[in-house]
């Protein structure tokens, strides 16, 4: 081979080499950084992974909010009306939170299948519900009537 195209050669796999790399940090980077959404239903039946920050949604179980009184530690149980999921939190929850209203969690699950949530979002106004509550909440009960529908 001539040695002006062997140093061509060299050059074009020095910059694929290079562009592949940028490419492979680029891709680890927005995985790193991809929050998926899951139901109450999913969280239960172990389909969201274990300590990997996600978001956890879902309406706010009547009665199932626990304050500490020396803390600003919060527990309270998030449902799609067809499983349950329990959520602690720590710190100053949005004023629009309420039992009955529906919320996105972002934290982690961890082994005993608590939401560990470092952010809590709760709704807009009187009309808004998250789009994924909302999506969620849908299909819940649609897979409940199809459920009371069979036999």
């Amino acid at each position: 081979m001539n040695p002006q195209r062997k140093k061509r050669l060299f050059i074009i796999l020095g910059l694929l080499a290079g562009v592949g790399v940028a490419v492979g940090f680029a891709l680890s980077a927005l995985q790193q950084n991809i929050n998926l959404f899951y139901t109450p239903t999913q969280i239960a039946n172990g389909e969201a992974p274990l300590d990997t920050r996600i978001r956890a949604g879902g309406m706010v179980e009547k009665g199932s909010v626990q304050r500490s009184g020396d803390s600003l530690d919060v527990r309270f149980v998030v449902t799609d009306y067809s499983k349950s999921v329990p959520i602690t939190y720590r710190g100053i929850l949005p004023d629009l939170f309420r039992e009955g209203q529906g919320i996105v969690a972002l934290g982690k699950l961890n082994a005993e299948g608590v939401v560990v949530a470092d952010e809590v979002l709760a709704k807009h106004d009187e009309k808004y519900m998250p789009p994924e509550v909302t999506k969620a909440l849908n299909d819940s009960a649609q897979a409940a009537s199809d459920a009371q529908a069979k036999p």
